[in-house]
């Protein structure tokens, strides 16, 4: 779609004042926004123009026009230039020394809430199921038949579960099966152990063997399982595009509870080279037309390892966004890439 510079700046002002105010715009606050001097009359023109483009659109309510999904779509890939932050310069942003943690997973909590308290949006942080590997593993009894079994990976990520054997197992039990696992299976992947276990449970004393087979099942289970961290869902309730609309709100947050159209989401974003950004109205990729999502992936020893984003109303800033994003991806490979050195 190509513009002449007059429509680029006219539409550009209007996209900022009304990301600024939330209100339409009329012509003589585009006048004065747009530093142009042009008459009430030519803007209308030109305002006519990008409403049969399909850019800007104006409420019933109002004489003044609104961007629409395809002119924020507009705007952001031809009008915004944000420069990329480098590692060194973001040692100063406002809550990133929270992103250095003995464990993956405390970073990955820290980055979602580290987003949400930013942008005042939703922070979003993905992370794919993996194959974790197993190496060293301890049994605590807590009661007859309650057992906490703690799990700790190469990584130094330590899993606690609580499992019900059917009968009463002694702290000698539970010790000896331990010491089988760790003699055994340390360094294989949780699978393998499973694997391994099933193949030799005739040779084991049933519910010892049973409670084995359970604990690394429980293990594989929470490590195979599509890790969707979402902080920051009752800032929505303080943005006036939403909180107007309780059913809309309703619906956004069975988005949130569901996942399941965050984490197709996500999953694009990770094939992306850097941020991208989904405005809802424009695709199926985003559920509901009032929400945009700024994403990008993170990596670390150069491949990507998950995905995290921003999710809010079409009517941010995108510039901080993506400023935001870009930011916080960098932090959480650093992080991460710290806690696999250790």
């Amino acid at each position: 779609m190509m513009l002449d510079e007059r429509s680029k700046v006219l539409l550009k002002a209007l996209v900022e004042r009304y990301i600024a105010e939330g209100q339409p715009v009329g012509s003589r606050t585009l006048s004065k926004a747009a530093g142009l001097d042009l008459s009430p009359a030519t803007i209308r023109n030109v305002m006519s123009d990008l409403e049969e483009l399909g850019l800007v659109t104006s409420p019933h309510t109002s004489a003044g026009r609104i961007p629409t999904p395809r002119g924020y779509r507009y705007f952001v890939d031809t009008m915004l230039t944000v420069r990329r932050a480098e590692l060194s310069e973001l040692q100063g942003l406002p809550g990133a020394e929270t992103l250095v943690a003995d464990q993956p997973r405390q970073v990955i909590n820290q980055a979602a809430q580290l987003l949400s308290q930013l942008s005042h949006f939703v922070g979003v942080v993905r992370v794919p199921k993996r194959a974790v590997v197993f190496r060293h593993i301890e049994f605590l009894r807590l009661s007859e038949r309650r057992v906490l079994v703690i799990l700790v990976t190469p990584e130094g990520e330590v899993q606690n579960r609580i499992l019900h054997p059917s009968v009463e197992i002694t702290q000698d039990q539970l010790q000896a099966a331990a010491n089988y696992l760790n003699a055994h299976c340390a360094g294989l992947t949780l699978d393998a152990v499973r694997e391994r276990l099933r193949g030799e449970v005739e040779a084991l004393r049933g519910e010892i063997a049973a409670l084995m087979v359970r604990a690394v099942e429980a293990s594989t289970e929470e490590a195979q399982r599509d890790d969707v961290v979402i902080a920051g869902e009752r800032n929505l309730l303080e943005v006036d595009d939403f909180a107007r609309d309780m059913d809309n709100l309703r619906r956004l947050f069975g988005l949130f509870e569901q996942k399941t159209q965050i984490m197709r989401l996500l999953d694009i974003s990770a094939q992306a080279d850097g941020v991208r950004i989904f405005i809802g109205g424009e695709s199926q990729v985003v559920p509901y037309e009032e929400l945009s999502v700024v994403s990008a992936p993170f990596e670390v020893d150069g491949q990507v390892v998950g995905t995290l984003g921003v999710i809010g109303p079409q009517r941010m800033p995108y510039e901080r966004m993506i400023q935001i994003v870009d930011i916080t991806a960098k932090l959480v490979g650093q992080a991460l890439g710290q806690t696999r050195g250790e």
